[in-house]
């Protein structure tokens, strides 16, 4: 379940997507499957090979990109997550849901 995030976010982040630009989404996330994980980034590209690539700098495998919504992209949890988001440049996305308590 998804939450936290403005629906002017999500469309910006799906027009990214469908431009074919790598583009990030963050958000408040609850998954059982995934204890302890309060937050994912969703990578997106419209672009799979373009995605594809940009997994590969973060040694992802393209077998781990979700397309089932119709927006390919990469889920990113935890340390990785805030690795991931530190080395682009994007760790405010992760920080703006810390500061409510979430880590």
């Amino acid at each position: 379940m998804a939450f936290g995030l403005k629906r002017e976010e999500l469309y910006a982040w799906k027009e990214a997507v469908n431009r074919g630009e790598v583009a990030f989404l963050t958000h408040y996330w609850i998954d059982d499957r995934f204890p302890g994980a309060t937050t994912v980034t969703k990578v997106g590209c419209g672009d799979i090979e373009k995605l594809i690539q940009w997994g590969e700098k973060y040694n992802i495998p393209s077998k781990y990109i979700d397309n089932r919504s119709g927006y390919p992209h990469f889920d990113l949890l935890g340390q990785r997550q805030r690795e991931i988001l530190a080395a682009e440049k994007k760790l405010d996305q992760l920080e703006r849901f810390e500061k409510n308590g979430s880590k």
